[in-house]
């Protein structure tokens, strides 16, 4: 039989869809399972984003779309750009893709050679290195540790960056912490940037509108603007709009950089959905009210999730500032035996433990980069969130 390439080797699963994967597996043989490993929004897409699909479908917008985002998305997503992050992008420094990922790895593919290096702070979304390692390029991690709330100092971002340096990745609120960088620290990390021409800069803002404890936005492009002729500014509807099967991520970045992705784009998948990019303008023009009453939502599920997280014996929960997950430490449970009889030497083992005793779906940190934790998406509802961290209690008061 035929080989597959050897660029496989390198390139991992995602370990949140794995998991994701194995739930829903066990939920199909009639196991209770809660899935708190997928991040993806419990709520409804909102009714006039759907509306507007319906009708571009009845007004037969169903043929192949532009490569690069309808002019009606396209306008859409410049008002946007203006009028939540003050950035100016014209028709030809915006692509639409399926999804922030596509965004990203269109990028990827349109800049990295083999051997460039791609700063990534860490923990970190696990797609970040595995898509950096596709093209042949080389992720280079900076530590974000707990006791600095998992922000990346801008001396160790400075420490990172070689004369291989393609990328810096920034990504706050961050997947998989929560993270919030505050606008000086992004200042202090433009400064650094800016001693060096010839890096690229991602700021991946998918969870932007998840702040709490009134914490504000800010994006690395307007706060340090000397950086935006050589930043791509990532965005989508999912997180925001709860828009995920929709498939509608958009980027925003010099003219150069955005005819580069396109054209990686054009030999992939080439445009997206027509009736989707019809929601996402709809989304991003519409009513914006539901946006907030989610954002509340959340805030309280948060709280009730580190308070319960921090109530289970061996477990340590920061309390995050944004996005909807919690990185939980679990430290404390390592070296133990579950009732089962499974001895615990890893977050790994915790998490596999965890579904296989008290079917509760989570990911162990290492997929982020970054043990002994598991993420723990909030994204659910609230009975169920509930009753997940009442199974973690359990589950860590039962480790002997």
């Amino acid at each position: 039989m035929p080989e597959l390439a050897q660029r496989l080797a390198k390139v991992q699963v995602s370990a949140s869809a794995a998991m994701t994967a194995k739930a829903r597996e066990m939920r199909a043989r009639g196991v209770p399972v809660i899935s708190l490993a997928n991040g993806e929004p419990d709520f409804a897409t909102p009714r006039h984003a759907i509306e507007a699909a319906y009708q571009a479908a009845l007004a037969g917008d169903t043929k192949y779309p532009p490569q690069g985002g309808t002019p009606a998305l396209k306008a859409a997503i410049a008002r946007k750009f203006k009028r939540d992050n003050s950035l100016d992008y014209g028709p030809d420094e915006i692509i639409v893709g399926n999804g922030g990922k596509q965004v990203i790895f269109n990028a990827f593919m349109a800049t990295i050679d083999p051997g460039d290096e791609v700063v990534i702070p860490s923990p970190f979304w696990v797609s970040y290195a595995d898509m950096a390692k596709v093209p042949g390029g080389v992720p280079v991690t900076v530590s974000c540790p707990q006791n600095n709330r998992f922000l990346p100092r801008p001396e160790d971002i400075e420490a990172a960056i070689t004369p291989r340096t393609k990328w810096v990745m920034l990504n706050f609120p961050g997947n998989p912490t929560g993270a919030v960088a505050p606008r000086e620290l992004l200042g202090a990390i433009g400064e650094v940037l800016l001693r060096h021409p010839d890096l690229w800069v991602l700021s991946d803002d998918m969870y932007e509108h998840l702040l709490y404890d009134g914490h504000r936005f800010s994006t690395i492009a307007e706060v340090t603007p000397g950086l935006k002729d050589r930043t791509l500014t990532v965005n989508g509807c999912s997180k925001t709009y709860a828009m995920t099967g929709w498939r509608i991520g958009f980027g925003g970045g010099p003219a150069k950089l955005i005819k580069g992705m396109f054209n990686m784009q054009g030999q992939a998948t080439a445009g997206v959905s027509t009736v989707g990019q019809a929601a996402a303008a709809a989304a991003l023009d519409g009513p914006q009210a539901l946006v907030e009453e989610h954002r509340r939502v959340y805030e309280q599920r948060r709280d009730l999730a580190v308070e319960m997280l921090n109530a289970a014996r061996g477990v340590t929960c920061h309390k995050p500032e944004g996005a909807f997950y919690v990185f939980p430490n679990i430290a404390g449970c390592l070296g133990r035996v579950t009732k089962g009889g499974r001895r615990i030497e890893t977050d790994t083992d915790f998490v596999a433990a965890l579904l296989e005793e008290k079917h509760v779906a989570a990911v162990q940190g290492a997929a982020y980069g970054m043990s002994p934790h598991m993420r723990i998406s909030y994204a659910t509802d609230t009975a169920s969130l509930t009753e997940a961290c009442t199974r973690i209690q359990e589950f860590c008061a039962e480790l002997s």
